[in-house]
């Protein structure tokens, strides 16, 4: 499962806002928000790349940041954090 840098957010117990910024400190993301080593970072960041349609503009094109799931653990240990228990749920397990 991948997050948005909101979902990841609010994951850690930070607003957008303060994720990004500890994350820009670090050296994790460049100014446009995109992981500044991708290489090194691969396992845990992603860039998405979307494109869309405008009737007056054509074709839009974006980039945004995924955390993938090992990427919420990692972020915290570089952003010295402190990650909350999640709770697992095990009702499905037959």
């Amino acid at each position: 499962m991948e997050r948005t840098l909101a979902q990841a957010a609010n994951q850690l117990g930070l607003t957008r806002p303060k994720l990004i910024s500890l994350m820009r400190e670090k050296g994790l993301i460049n100014e446009r928000n995109l992981p500044a080593h991708l290489t090194r970072d691969r396992n845990y960041l992603r860039i998405k790349e979307s494109h869309w349609y405008h009737e007056q503009l054509g074709m839009q094109y974006s980039q945004s940041t995924r955390v993938k799931q090992p990427g919420i653990h990692w972020l915290a240990e570089q952003l010295g954090l402190h990650v909350p228990a999640v709770t697992v749920d095990n009702r499905d397990v037959a």
